[in-house]
């Protein structure tokens, strides 16, 4: 896989890039260090102020804060301007200057500091979003193994691979790039790429990915694809551009802020110009200007939006489900579907032992053979292996000493326990071999019939002979949350839609756990793209789509849908990065409730938009109609923002929480 220099030369999206890995501080981006800097200025002000210093302190103080956070928004706003576009930035440092020249230096200063941070907290996460990217490409090694014609093997940089070239991987090595075993036999673990939960067995013929581990087995592979075409590449360059595009995603009052910060803007300069005109005097035209610029402005709007969606992210914080932002929160609501990613989502993501199937005439007892089987795995690093042993200490049984242990790449393992030769391992490699060798009995048939009912039920099937014979076989799958199904009936009621299953594992596999949660449409066997191609048809269909996973293979979805939500407590760095909202405590029955949550307070975002357009009319109409008092105009304006943000607190409170959770 690239090196960062190769990285930036193949993504351009990644241009500036130095360290993959390195995490973004707050502090080294200069929007931080602007806003740091206001506020200070602000607080040294304020201290000046209460203090009883000389007005021209403070006052210089607060016209620094103004210079020190307000520069960059507004040299951004007259950029915007150039451009025939009123940027709100602009406003609201015009709109702090207005309120500096009627002598609200304080207020205006206020105003500037919660800009300044706002974009430089808008600057880190797409600072961190963009570190998550690179540390992905960075999953797979820089460098390869590659095999010479003559027998020779040579290490070359991964970006010297060509398709066609063949490539060593060493048990434990990070594969290097896309392509086909050509001999050997390993167990790969592709979750990166696939979301399976279990290691998946190679052999010759099989296709194998960048960045996915190699097992105990050796490979030998044909490379496919270039490293800059890999399917891991693929991913980072899908969540970056998804990212890029959910970016122009605005609240609803952001949406219609243009049209009504041209009006504000021409209605004061109109109110200001016209009387003048006709010889009224320049003070009392300048007062009313003002005092139309302070009663008009968007602020009671503003705070009819953005108290009610904090709190709501405040209140869904405090029960494990942390959203992003006021965007994000806003756009939850809006879920007509939901998808969910299976392995790790709608499962555990570990494979838990569920069937013992001793076959007739074996002569042993379930606890037996599980006790010979946990004995012989006990020193297996296999995910099945370290399953078997699990449920073996669950029931108390104590494992007995294993020797001449082996463990046998893509087949299975072996070891003499109690003098008896124990093996381990796939069907594929044990009955099959048995069918080949004409060597199968009564037992081979019946191990065959039970490994077919197994994966019928969505299971994976172990079979186990003890010296040399069919004896038993287990059934091992992932384990389905205990609140899945619930949670899939809650939002089939919420979104007016059943949700959708997208997942990498096999048909088989998704459809026994499809029918166990309550779901009807399973797309199975997805790579990460066809996961996004899969969210656009629905997005396509008219459906506001919110997906929901846990791993590197889901980041592109969860990043082109209209909501992504990660489960926090498994998920990788990059799904964590690239969705909208983390579910911290990995519990299913959170994510109805944050929708429902979400919905409520989009229900009292409209209200309050209400109130506040009925006080900012009442007091517009005055101001025109008659001679409003600056104090009174204040005070109204004031008293519109205190009722709409009091009446967004509300959603603080535990009950809002349990109401949703209710829905």
């Amino acid at each position: 896989m690239p090196s960062s220099a190769t990285a930036v030369r193949d993504h351009p999206e990644l241009a500036g890039s130095v360290a993959p890995s390195r995490r973004t501080r707050l502090f080294a981006l200069p929007e931080s260090r602007w806003a740091a800097l206001a506020l200070a200025l602000f607080l040294a002000g304020l201290a000046a102020q209460l203090s009883g210093g000389p007005p021209w302190l403070f006052w210089s103080l607060y016209l620094a804060c103004y210079l020190a956070g307000g520069w960059e928004p507004g040299l951004a706003g007259l950029r915007a301007l150039r451009d025939k576009t009123l940027d709100v930035d602009l406003l609201m440092v015009v709109a702090a200057i207005g309120a500096a020249g009627i002598g609200q230096v304080m207020d205006g200063a206020l105003l500037i500091v919660i800009f300044a941070t706002s974009g430089a907290l808008e600057a880190v996460a797409t600072a961190r979003t963009e570190d998550s990217v690179r540390g992905l490409l960075d999953l797979a090694p820089d460098t390869a193994t590659r095999l010479n014609p003559d027998g020779g093997e040579e290490t070359v940089p991964v970006t010297a691979l060509e398709v066609g070239d063949l490539v060593l991987v060493r048990p434990g090595d990070r594969i290097a790039a896309d392509g086909a075993v050509v001999a050997g036999a390993s167990e790969v673990d592709q979750a990166t790429i696939t979301g399976e939960p279990l290691p998946a067995d190679k052999a010759s013929g099989d296709e194998v990915f960048a960045g996915t581990l190699n097992g105990t087995g050796s490979l030998r592979m044909r490379v496919g694809r270039r490293a800059e075409d890999s399917v891991v590449a693929r991913i980072a360059g899908l969540v970056e551009r998804a990212s890029r595009t959910k970016a122009t995603t605005q609240l609803f009052i952001e949406k219609i802020e243009q049209r009504y910060s041209i009006g504000m803007v021409v209605a004061t300069i109109a109110l200001f110009v016209v009387p003048l005109l006709w010889g009224a005097p320049l003070t009392d035209t300048l007062l009313r200007a003002m005092t139309f610029m302070i009663v008009a402005s968007p602020c009671a709007v503003v705070l009819a939006t953005m108290p009610p969606l904090l709190a709501a992210i405040a209140n869904a914080g405090r029960h494990g489900v942390l959203a992003k932002s006021a965007v994000v929160m806003e756009r939850l609501g809006a879920t007509t579907m939901v998808a969910f990613d299976k392995t790790g989502t709608l499962t555990h993501g570990t494979p838990e032992l569920t069937e013992i199937q001793v076959l007739p005439g074996a002569g042993l007892e379930e606890d037996e053979l599980l006790r010979l089987v946990a004995s012989a795995e006990h020193p297996s690093e296999h995910p099945l292996g370290a399953a078997i042993v699990r449920a073996a200490r669950h029931r108390g049984l104590e494992l007995a000493e294993a020797s001449d242990f082996t463990a046998r790449p893509g087949r299975g393992v072996a070891a003499r326990v109690a003098d008896h030769l124990v093996e381990v391992g796939s069907p594929a490699a044990f009955l099959d071999q048995r069918a080949d060798a004409n060597t199968a009995d009564a037992a081979g048939s019946g191990a065959d019939a039970l490994v077919a009912r197994l994966r019928l039920r969505g299971h994976s099937a172990v079979v186990v002979l003890v010296d040399s014979r069919p004896v038993g076989v287990l059934g091992v799958r992932d384990r389905t949350r205990a609140e899945a199904p619930a949670a899939v009936a809650a939002l089939t009621r919420l979104a007016g839609a059943a949700p959708v299953l997208l997942t990498g594992d096999n048909s088989t596999t998704a459809a026994r756990l499809a029918g166990e949660v309550g779901i009807t449409d399973v797309r199975a066997e997805l790579l990460p793209e066809d996961k996004v191609a899969a969210v656009g048809e629905l997005r396509a269909a008219g459906h506001r789509v919110t997906v929901v996973g846990d791993g590197i293979n889901d980041a592109p979805a969860l990043a082109s849908a209209d909501t992504g939500i990660a489960m926090g407590g498994a998920g990788s760095d990059l799904t964590l990065r690239a969705a909208d909202a983390v579910v911290v405590r990995d519990d299913l029955s959170a994510i109805p409730a944050v929708i429902a949550l979400s919905r409520r307070a989009r229900r009292v975002v409209t209200a309050n938009l209400v109130i506040a357009g009925v006080f900012i009319a009442g007091l517009v109409i005055w101001d025109l109609a008659g001679t409003l008092p600056l104090p009174l105009g204040v005070a109204g304006h004031e008293g519109s923002t205190i009722i709409v943000g009091l009446n967004g607190l509300r959603l603080l409170r535990r009950a809002a929480w349990h109401r949703a959770a209710r829905s």
